[in-house]
């Protein structure tokens, strides 16, 4: 939900002034070109995360290292989301 309030402030027109403006400097025939090779630097980062994430936690279990507290830590953190989201649901509808 704060997302999509927080979410960069940008409205539709300034998205199509943004694509206007890159079309102008870059041409639309480039757009494409430069838009997947966006794509694919998005994923090899994402891969390269993924896998400095799993050699973490390998080297940690190898180790005899409890990785288990994270994932209690990620379930409260959740439950106290959920908590927030549906107590600020109501206001929201009170407004």
């Amino acid at each position: 939900m704060i997302t999509d309030i927080i979410y960069l402030f940008i409205s539709g027109a300034e998205i199509a002034f943004i694509l206007f403006i890159a079309i102008m400097v870059f041409g639309a025939d480039k757009l494409p070109e430069i838009a997947r090779g966006l794509g694919k630097g998005m994923r090899v980062l994402k891969d390269a995360t993924n896998d400095i994430k799993k050699e973490i936690t390998k080297t940690a279990e190898r180790n005899g290292i409890d990785t288990s507290i994270s994932e209690d830590v990620k379930k409260e953190l959740n439950k106290v989301k959920d908590e927030v989201e549906d107590f600020t649901g109501s206001i929201k509808r009170k407004l």
